[in-house]
């Protein structure tokens, strides 16, 4: 089944105090089918982050289309969905890893992965879920109860990856998500990425640990100047 289908996807970013406009992607075009594993390599600029932003709508786009399956609403355009819409999307069908840490005020560890289950109404089991991811990717159990914002970079990898995969989504993005994980902690993404792409999760990630990528990705392209080569 085709899980998202993106056509002429552009965006560009005007810098209103040189009154210039940067080409992020341009015409970008795929198709992601259930269970499956795309990736996207290219040097940094690119655009590869873009097209990731783009489909969760952190970006608007400049123009194309991004038709999502939902469960919630149906096939649904991403760059044409209202607030709600992506709100509710992101609460219960798609995740996102993103390299950098974002945490609510005076929310520890433990709290910022069971947040991930209270939202979609898993209260009963969300401490023992939360447990369980921070336990797997080897956060240690002392940091368990404290705000993360003194977590080393490897750390808060780690917990953004335990946020986002432990309600297992349909749809799932994620932006280098080993870039700065020990060799360890690598195997441990790779292997859970098996298992959610054996419970039919659909993946999109950006690397450039392409060895990291061997096995995992169902399909690779190579992005340059804004478009795949």
């Amino acid at each position: 089944m085709e899980i998202l289908a993106i056509e002429g996807l552009t965006k560009n970013f005007y810098l209103h105090n040189l009154g210039k406009t940067i080409k992020s992607c341009r015409d970008i075009g795929f198709t992601l089918h259930e269970g499956e594993f795309i990736g996207i390599v290219g040097r940094s600029g690119a655009g590869k982050s873009s097209i990731l932003k783009c489909i969760n709508r952190t970006y608007l786009p400049l123009q194309g289309t991004i038709v999502y399956n939902s469960q919630a609403f149906g096939p649904i355009d991403l760059a044409q969905a209202d607030e709600r819409q992506m709100l509710q999307l992101r609460r219960y069908e798609i995740g996102y890893v993103a390299q950098f840490l974002n945490v609510m005020p005076r929310t520890t560890a433990k709290e910022h992965v069971m947040s991930a289950l209270l939202e979609i109404g898993l209260a009963g089991e969300a401490e023992r879920r939360a447990k369980e991811m921070l336990d797997y990717f080897r956060l240690q159990e002392e940091l368990w109860d404290i705000y993360p914002q003194t977590f080393s970079g490897g750390e808060r990898l780690r917990l953004n990856l335990a946020h986002a995969m432990v309600k297992r989504p349909r749809l799932m993005l994620l932006d280098e998500p080993t870039a700065s994980l020990d060799n360890k902690t690598k195997v441990l993404v790779k292997d859970i990425l098996q298992q959610l792409k054996e419970e039919k999760t659909s993946m999109l990630g950006i690397f450039h640990d392409l060895e990291f990528m061997e096995g995992v990705c169902d399909k690779v392209f190579n992005m340059s100047e804004g478009s795949f080569a």
